[in-house]
């Protein structure tokens, strides 16, 4: 599989990338500036090189490559994408820079992508510290730092079920509640207590369809130190709402 997908041009995995964004073949034509013979050909061209015969599918397959790499004590990723036809998120999208530091991952939604943490991102924003709008975006910042100290506060309690609840709409339809508590239990538990966590960045990451946020810890925990925790954020029911976590 690894073969086949290294055939993939830059471009037709940029059209895949949109899919899992939610695109169809119209919106990614509109989103490129193309027709959408052309985005069907690279479609076209996807399927046969992966030997499928779903876009989605091909799409997904990947998600999955540009997915970080299992790790020694259990690392699951979790979760899949709706079937051909239904309305798809990327809960994360760290890819090959992120499987080469062999990260965890815990969510979907999002494949950071989840990511996750699955997107396909064209540039990263970095929050302003200047100007009249510094006081703004210092509050926007807060407010999703704080929802996702909120919201790894559960998770550091064990508290799998309102953790799920308190997910993004994307990583529920990726993950059920009880895929996401065995999950835990096995990858989250035995990492132990936090005994400290810091922030490191939040980035805002314009990626289809309409971006989310990225916000980095460096934690401590009883069983590991220095790790990195990943979380992609977004806007949903005038709140902030987890749809990818990785530890690293």
């Amino acid at each position: 599989m690894q073969e086949c997908l290294e055939q993939l041009s830059e471009k037709e995995k940029q059209t895949l990338r949109l899919l899992l964004g939610g695109h169809d073949a119209k919106s990614s034509a509109r989103e490129l500036g193309l027709s959408v013979h052309t985005i069907n050909e690279r479609l076209r061209d996807a399927r046969r090189k992966l030997g499928v015969s779903s876009s989605r599918e091909a799409a997904r397959r990947l998600r999955d490559a540009e997915a970080l790499a299992p790790q020694s004590f259990g690392d699951e990723q979790i979760g899949d994408a709706p079937k051909e036809g239904g309305a798809e998120h990327a809960t994360s999208d760290h890819g090959k820079a992120a499987r080469g530091r062999g990260a965890r991952i815990l969510a979907g939604g999002v494949l950071m992508s989840l990511v996750f943490a699955l997107y396909a991102l064209s540039s990263f924003g970095t929050l302003p510290t200047f100007g009249t709008s510094a006081v703004s975006e210092a509050a926007a910042q807060a407010e999703v730092e704080q929802s996702a100290r909120s919201w790894l506060a559960l998770v550091d309690a064990g508290k799998w079920n309102e953790s799920w609840s308190a997910t993004g709409t994307s990583f529920q339809r990726l993950n059920s509640a009880k895929v996401w508590a065995s999950v835990s239990d096995k990858v989250r538990a035995p990492l132990g207590a936090v005994t400290s966590r810091k922030l490191v960045s939040s980035e805002e990451v314009p990626a289809p369809p309409a971006g989310y946020t990225m916000v980095k810890f460096r934690t401590d925990f009883a069983g590991k130190a220095g790790a990195v925790e990943t979380l992609t954020l977004v806007r949903e029911a005038g709140g902030w709402k987890v749809t990818g976590y990785i530890i690293g």
